[in-house]
């Protein structure tokens, strides 16, 4: 497919270069900051837009370091510009499994410490994969999960980084396209990423919970961050390759409203036009 430029939109900085390859739009901004107030902008017009209609906002939500800027702008919106988030629904990717909500590693603490404790969303709205479940529980927990997804409409935004494997959420490759919320096996490669958080890979979880790619594929806008030259090789994977079981990102070509927000280190291997700088 040629890389095309997409229409103007007026809310993202003019500096920001994006086009558009294998269906994805690619925004390449000049730092991580710059994209993640673009990411926090977007979620938070939708919040108001849809507060101002008397209705909820449903926000999919990922852990790591990737979002945190993203959570950092959101709660500086709360703070400073009377952004609510008492009408926002949030369901996170995945957890580790098993683990307590407690737990230093648990994305329960993470999602607290990095945007919950310092927002006014009501607590009953907040909705992240159970990792103390019993393992004969599990494929229940996990289907109603899913189905209070679609009781609430679905998800409005969904957030997403990128592993090194290519996993999105902890879908690791294999996972197929249609997959929905499971419990799923971690890859090495996954396991030594996070070894350092648990203090050794002996200590790392070899499972976790996780939406499936259908699960996040069904959500109306995609939004992915990816950050560092370190994942410059897996994005251009992501970006440019086929669609491909083994590096599941790849399923998002198929999706009508997915855009990857890159800094330049990331977006480095991508074959993007050089002359021309668009505002949206």
């Amino acid at each position: 497919m040629s890389i095309q430029p997409t229409e103007v939109r007026s809310n993202v900085r003019p500096s920001v270069r994006q086009w558009i390859r294998n269906g994805i739009e690619v925004g390449v901004f000049s730092d991580a900051d710059d994209a993640s107030r673009s990411a926090a902008n977007e979620i938070a017009t939708l919040i108001r837009q849809r507060a101002a209609e008397g209705q909820r906002c449903v926000l999919g939500l990922a852990t790591g370091s990737t979002p945190v800027r993203v959570y950092r702008e959101l709660i500086r919106l709360h703070r400073e510009e009377d952004l609510s988030m008492q009408n926002v629904v949030t369901f996170n990717l995945d957890e580790y499994f098993p683990i307590q909500p407690n737990a230093a590693q648990s994305y329960v603490r993470f999602m607290n410490e990095q945007l919950f404790d310092h927002v006014d969303i009501r607590r009953e709205n907040v909705h992240i994969p159970d990792g103390t479940v019993s393992i004969e529980s599990v494929s229940e927990y996990c289907h109603q999960y899913e189905s209070r997804i679609e009781q609430l409409g679905g998800i409005d935004i969904q957030l997403l980084g990128i592993g090194r494997t290519g996993h999105i959420g902890f879908n690791e490759p294999g996972s197929e396209q249609s997959s929905t919320t499971r419990l799923v096996r971690l890859s090495e490669i996954t396991r030594v990423d996070a070894a350092n958080d648990f203090g050794g890979i002996d200590n790392v979880p070899r499972m976790a919970i996780t939406m499936g790619v259908g699960t996040i594929l069904r959500s109306r806008r995609i939004r992915l961050l990816a950050f560092g030259e370190h994942k410059s090789a897996i994005v251009d994977r992501a970006v440019q390759g086929a669609i491909s079981h083994t590096v599941p990102a790849t399923y998002l070509h198929d999706h009508r409203n997915v855009e990857f927000l890159l800094d330049e280190p990331a977006a480095s291997m991508l074959t993007l036009p050089e002359t021309e700088t668009l505002a949206r």
